[in-house]
């Protein structure tokens, strides 16, 4: 062998180790990095790309989309009116964050003559109510109301843990002087440990045929764990037709909700 040979394989053996070398720094960590919910590859026990399994987040295949049962305004006095979206999540253990949504109202000649725009949460499991309040319509009749969500919804995964001892009950529920100045009363009970902040009460009341009627919201600050609270709903106007039942829906994010 050459010395010029022995001098080209040096300087390959060389060139090879520093390839090597440069090769094991760029890939190694990624070799031996964690896999996390936010690194854009579908690893560790993700039944898709950052979602499902031990991450926070669903994935869309794994969730059904949200059902719009009925949207319907409700007149508060002569021009003025209450929106109300009653809507189901099918989807036992996630939730939203939140989401934003608009209602669409229109005439008895299916005219366009509003729109309110807003941004809720939608909670995990069961009927809920997105409530918009005192809409003006001067003249105008709202006749059609549309409601749809504007974007795609993110959908979080809630522990079972939590979803099992999270319960609201309601009781007591009176509604008097319907034909003259309806007034409403029921008594909340947060039967959990959690502090509940930022409480929506939505009541809907609906005649013989389970038609809406009427309905209106209040609102609590904060319901503590074990507490009672009693609340009331009014009406400026009389009822009608007949109110035969009432549901009132306890409305609030779980992600704020927590042990204090």
């Amino acid at each position: 062998m050459t010395w010029a040979l022995k001098r080209q394989i040096f300087y390959a053996v060389i060139l090879i180790v520093f390839l090597l070398v440069f090769g094991f720094l760029i890939i190694g960590p990624n070799l031996n990095s964690v896999a996390t919910c936010q690194d854009n590859k579908q690893n560790g026990n993700e039944i898709g790309i950052d979602c499902g399994g031990s991450c926070s987040r669903a994935c869309n295949f794994q969730v059904d989309r949200v059902s719009i049962l009925w949207a319907r305004a409700f007149q508060v006095v002569p021009g003025r009116y209450n929106a109300v979206a009653y809507l189901e999540n099918h989807n036992k253990n996630t939730a939203v964050n939140k989401i934003s949504y608009r209602f669409r109202f229109a005439d008895k000649n299916n005219v366009y003559i509003g729109k309110r725009e807003g941004e809720t949460f939608i909670p995990p499991s069961g009927k809920f109510a997105i409530f918009e309040p005192a809409i003006d319509f001067g003249h105008s009749v709202p006749i059609y109301t549309t409601f749809e969500f504007t974007q795609n919804p993110e959908w979080i995964q809630v522990s079972k843990e939590k979803m099992d001892q999270l319960q609201i009950s309601v009781s007591n529920i009176v509604l008097d002087d319907e034909d003259t100045n309806p007034v409403l009363s029921a008594t909340l009970k947060n039967n959990s440990l959690f502090t509940i902040p930022e409480v929506d009460v939505v009541v809907i009341l609906y005649d013989a045929n389970r038609n809406a009627v009427s309905a209106s919201r209040t609102y609590l600050d904060e319901l503590a764990g074990g507490e009672n609270r009693e609340i009331g709903f009014t009406w400026r106007e009389p009822l009608s037709p007949q109110v035969i039942s009432k549901e009132i829906i306890p409305m609030y994010n779980i992600f704020l909700v927590e042990l204090k």
